[in-house]
């Protein structure tokens, strides 16, 4: 797409900011330990499961004219499927005319839950595979996980949910990329989403976890191949930031952070925030037990919506400012300085011939 008519169409869509997809963060508690955890989730959680009745509270100051087509809510945890009322989550946001998706690990999603979770009326499922199986145990810290997540993923290719799977690209995993790609393609996986990690959570300080500015540039490299081989499955990166040379090459559009923009999310104690990856102190908007979400949707949201602020650091006087906006929400925290990643950065540098 031509570079000024996205900026248009990027216009458009902050004035307009339709929600598109509301987070709800149902449960903080998980049944793994997962080292990129940005929500830092145990089994025992100290926050409660958030009442349905409240959530529902909230999503219904969203008027029913206002509430476009597709319009969805992403339950996300958390394990969502640790709740012991997922069936009528999903039931009740269903009969408000209003589709669901979920976010998984995997590990619970066996026929039985896969039967009632369609039975309910979810429509969208992504669930995680980070490796092959000693890597995807290693990164989810219990043996069995890769087993039984590998499972609910051939469930899920074979069903009519909108599905995908979701990888966190790191050191351990990222020579396994060509074999991952095959096991997915090999059970009907229409669609592998990759992504790499910030360093917020677990993962602020696990070297592991991140990628060497030559190791991205290669798993630029590995989707664009991937990308051009005739396959049912459909390989491409995630929207976490600007990529200069591999936009439009390593996924179907621009670099467009659509945090406050068309996403929200109800966070597990009621904040208000956009993607549940954001500084939950530093951009949170209100609460659903104080405010109206439809009215914060709103009035609120002008950090996200202008994103001036975030010309500080290595992002002030950027030649690329335009088309990048300081990169995705998630990679601003704490006092806001500079910029934790810059994606662009990574692969100019690694690309730049080196210096005799």
């Amino acid at each position: 797409m031509n570079p000024f008519l996205f900026r248009l169409f990027r216009y458009n869509e902050i004035r307009v900011h339709e929600l598109n997809y509301l987070f709800w963060e149902c449960t903080t508690r998980c049944n793994l330990h997962c080292r990129h955890c940005g929500s830092d989730c145990t089994t025992v959680s100290g926050n409660p499961d958030m009442p349905l009745e409240d959530f529902l509270r909230a999503l219904e100051t969203v008027p029913v004219r206002e509430r476009v087509p597709g319009f969805t809510v992403v339950l996300t945890g958390g394990e969502p499927l640790l709740r012991p009322d997922i069936d009528n989550v999903v039931r009740s946001i269903r009969e408000r005319g209003v589709g669901v998706g979920m976010v998984s690990n995997g590990y619970f999603y066996d026929e039985k839950k896969h039967e009632r979770m369609i039975e309910a009326g979810l429509g969208a499922l992504t669930i995680s595979l980070d490796g092959l199986e000693e890597s995807h145990d290693w990164m989810r810290g219990r043996s069995g996980s890769y087993t039984r997540a590998l499972k609910g993923i051939e469930l899920a290719a074979h069903s009519r949910l909108a599905f995908d799977v979701v990888t966190c690209v790191n050191q351990r995993n990222f020579h396994e990329l060509p074999r991952i790609w095959e096991v997915l393609q090999g059970v009907g996986v229409p669609q592998w989403r990759l992504f790499t990690i910030i360093p917020i959570g677990r993962a602020a300080s696990d070297q592991e976890m991140h990628l060497s500015n030559e190791q991205f540039l290669g798993l630029m490299e590995f989707i664009k191949e991937r990308r051009a081989v005739p396959s049912p499955m459909k390989t491409t990166f995630s929207c976490e930031g600007y990529l200069g040379p591999y936009e439009e090459v390593v996924r179907d559009t621009p670099y467009f952070c659509h945090a406050g923009v068309n996403i929200a999310s109800v966070l597990i104690d009621g904040r208000i925030n956009a993607c549940p990856n954001i500084d939950r102190d530093a951009f949170t908007e209100g609460s659903i037990y104080k405010d109206s979400l439809w009215e914060v949707w709103n009035s609120g949201f002008k950090r996200y919506r202008n994103r001036n602020w975030a010309k500080v650091g290595s992002c002030r006087g950027c030649p690329v400012w335009k088309n990048c906006l300081g990169n995705g929400m998630h990679n601003w925290h704490g006092s806001c300085e500079a910029v934790l990643n810059c994606h662009y950065g990574k692969i100019r540098d690694a690309s730049a011939p080196e210096k005799p």
